[in-house]
């Protein structure tokens, strides 16, 4: 393990902050209400995100990291709380886009620099259901919670960007924050990320709350309502528990993620002693500016190591009217949503295959021009939850998912992502997950069910999307 911060950025990024606080506190002084003040600094050479956040975290404190690989090494990680937003049911998304807007109006902070999540940044997630989680399983995990942290790195290609941000109250005064500060960049570590034990003493168990033929019945009954004309799709989840015989390490787990999925967004939201990590294949929705981009991904099937078969299975499922139904069905309702506020949506004519380790999907790029200012969070909230996580008609299809699974989903297929001061940002779709607490993991799975669809065959698809994790977890 090495301390990471040199002595000249550490001291420049202290004089940057030490202006920014002073000006803070004469406004909380003179207004009576706290201050959020932050700066940010580019930090030279070649650091992982993730290996700093997992070496320099307190315990117990919030974490978050999100990366995707392939792009560029687009990373983001954070650690520590200077406030937290939160927000339940079917307001939740204006809520906290609302309470965001106004904290980060008021926050004195450097002028935006650096790679897209460099600055002050709000970064968390939502539950699929505006009510959130209910079980103890997810507990620390509200319907929506943004936290704004205290430390942030965000990487892209060979730019990082240090970020620190404290909270400033009246009675408060300079000495003290600095200090708070310097001691917060002092503790600054990077070491290697943990290995998995390639042989763990003890077993693992691996256990289905819901035995899966409840699921093939599920499936059944769902296109019962297909056929009847109540349903157009609907998304159906399964649940898989693993019994460790010691404690998970998520930042071993997460290593290895991000080199079998580089397509992916790997991601980690780490609430006191729980953490949901997981690999995504699933764009919700990216801000950049006036531009919104997202995807329609639905349809899936299996890959092969055996190249003439893996591109067979590709072209069966380019070709599959079911998995073309199914995928049209996403990319209609989202350009519908973004329509109305927008100057231009297009989407792809065709899907095309997209290929990751263990499955390939096809997906559908989609594009906008936004007719007015939508933050990231909003924009979350007019897309979510897609028929690709929920189906169509909405309204139908979400009150019917918890009764024919039967499982708490947690924030499983809702969003993991991140805003800045000026909107932009990315969330994710919480897909390919587990929630770790302990020696637990639960695993989730799910497929879109539409006319064509057989329950043995979804079910058979749920082990091929719980193939991402259960190995890694399972020993």
């Amino acid at each position: 393990m090495s301390t990471v911060g040199a002595p000249a950025l550490l001291e420049g990024l202290i004089e940057r902050l030490a202006a920014r606080l002073r000006d803070a506190l004469r406004r909380a002084r003179r207004t009576g209400a706290p201050v959020l003040a932050s700066a940010s600094a580019p930090w030279p050479g070649v650091h992982d995100p993730l290996a700093i956040a997992r070496a320099s975290r307190r315990t117990g404190e919030p974490w978050f990291y999100l990366e995707q690989p392939a792009r560029q090494g687009a990373a983001l990680a954070a650690l520590g709380c200077v406030r937290e937003l939160a927000a339940v049911g079917e307001g939740r998304f204006g809520a906290l886009a609302a309470a965001w807007r106004e904290l980060s109006a008021g926050a004195l902070c450097d002028e935006p620099a650096g790679p897209a999540g460099a600055g002050l940044v709000a970064l968390g997630g939502f539950a699929f259901h505006p009510s959130g989680g209910g079980s103890a399983a997810w507990d620390g995990f509200p319907p929506a919670s943004l936290i704004v942290p205290e430390l942030a790195l965000a990487r892209r290609a060979d730019q990082t960007w240090l970020t620190l941000a404290l909270e400033v109250a009246p009675d408060d005064t300079g000495e003290d924050l600095l200090a708070r500060a310097a001691r917060r960049l002092r503790e600054l570590r990077e070491a290697p990320l943990p290995l998995l034990d390639p042989a763990p003493t003890g077993r693992h168990r691996v256990l289905s709350p819901i035995p899966p033929a409840h699921y093939e019945e599920a499936v059944a009954r769902a296109l019962e309502l297909i056929a009847a004309g109540e349903l157009e799709k609907i998304v159906l989840a399964r649940e898989v528990e693993v019994h460790a015989p010691a404690d998970y390490e998520a930042g071993a787990l997460l290593g290895v993620l991000r080199e079998a999925f580089d397509e992916c967004f790997v991601f980690a939201v780490g609430r006191g002693e729980a953490a949901l990590i997981g690999a995504s294949p699933e764009l919700l929705v990216r801000r950049e500016g006036q531009r919104a981009a997202t995807v329609a991904l639905a349809g899936s099937a299996r890959r092969s190591a055996d190249p003439a078969v893996d591109d067979h299975l590709g072209e069966r499922l380019l070709r599959s009217d079911k998995d073309r139904e199914e995928n049209a069905i996403v990319a209609r309702r989202i350009a519908r949503a973004l329509r109305p506020h927008a100057l231009w949506v297009t989407t792809a004519a065709e899907p095309a295959l997209v290929r990751i380790a263990n499955i390939q999907h096809l997906a559908t790029p989609i594009r906008a021009q936004l007719a007015q200012p939508l933050d990231a969070v909003t924009l979350a909230g007019l897309l979510h939850p897609t028929p690709a996580v929920g189906g169509e008609p909405p309204a139908r299809a979400e009150k019917l998912i918890p009764a024919l699974e039967g499982l708490d989903r947690g924030w499983y297929a809702g969003g993991i992502g991140w805003v800045d001061q000026a909107g932009d940002g990315e969330f994710c779709v919480a897909l390919r997950c587990a929630l770790l607490r302990g020696r637990l993991a639960r695993c989730y799975a799910g497929c879109g069910i539409v006319r064509d669809s057989e329950p043995s065959a979804e079910l058979a698809e749920t082990e091929i999307k719980l193939g991402a994790l259960l190995p890694l977890l399972a020993g």
